[in-house]
Order: C-alpha cells, then structure tokens, then sequence
C-alpha cells in the first residue's frame, strides 16, 4: 500500500522524464514549445518497449498545446510496427484535436516502413524543420 495520494501518484505518471532506458538502448523525448506549436524531437530506437514512453510524451503536448505537432525523427535509426502504430495513434488524437502533426528527417530505413506500409499518403513527412514550418 502507498502512502503517495492517488492524485500525487497520477501527477507524477504524467510528468515523466525526458529519456526512457530500456535494456541497451534509450529513447529521449526533447520538446521546445513555439508560438505556432510543439517541436519533438525523438533520439533512439523506438520498438515495443520504447513505443509506449513515446506515445505518452507525444499525447501529453496534443493534449497541453496548441498548433502544429512537429516531430523530428531525424535521430530515429530504427522503428518497428509498434512505434508505427503508436505514430498512427498520435495522428489520429492529434486530428482530433482539430490539429496537425508533422514529420520530420525520416532517416531511410524508417522511411522504408512508412512507404511499404503506404503511410508516407496518410502522414506528412518533409525533410527538415523549415519544410515543417512551411506546411
């Protein structure tokens, strides 16, 4: 039994920190908030263990601002079915949200899964942050 209150204890869920290790690797979240909306940028693998941190991070700056979601992928060398998913996920709250979410700097091999799986039609990717912006 905790001796945390239940509302500390949910508090503290939400404020998780900036970088999740799982085993070997780490995935850090980094966001800047600008006048036109969040910028994210993810550093590290994202897969099954991974994917959920990152979708926490991702729903809390939908959900607690406002503008375009940026999320820079440029530092992202691998991501798999679960980390696309949770990409989709965040697409669709996002949208909901009446707002859009942006990617960013797909390295190759995560771009690969994004067109195999026809979701480089669903998503907007550009290259780089002033293309983002530009959008």
């Amino acid at each position: 039994m905790s001796l945390v209150p239940e509302f500390i204890q949910r508090r503290m869920r939400r404020t998780s920190p900036p970088e999740h290790d799982v085993g070997s690797s780490k995935l850090r979240v980094e966001t800047t908030l600008a006048a036109d909306g969040p910028a994210v940028c993810v550093q590290g693998e994202v897969d099954l263990r991974s994917a959920p941190f990152l979708r926490e991070r991702l729903l809390d700056w939908v959900s607690h601002s406002t503008g375009t979601v940026r999320v820079d992928l440029s530092q992202v060398p691998y991501m798999d079915s679960s980390g696309v998913g949770t990409m989709v996920f965040v697409k669709r709250e996002t949208e909901r949200a009446g707002r859009r979410i942006v990617l960013i700097g797909l390295q190759p091999r995560v771009r690969s899964v994004f067109e195999i799986t026809h979701l480089d039609k669903f998503f907007t990717i550009v290259h780089s942050a002033d293309e983002a912006s530009a959008t």
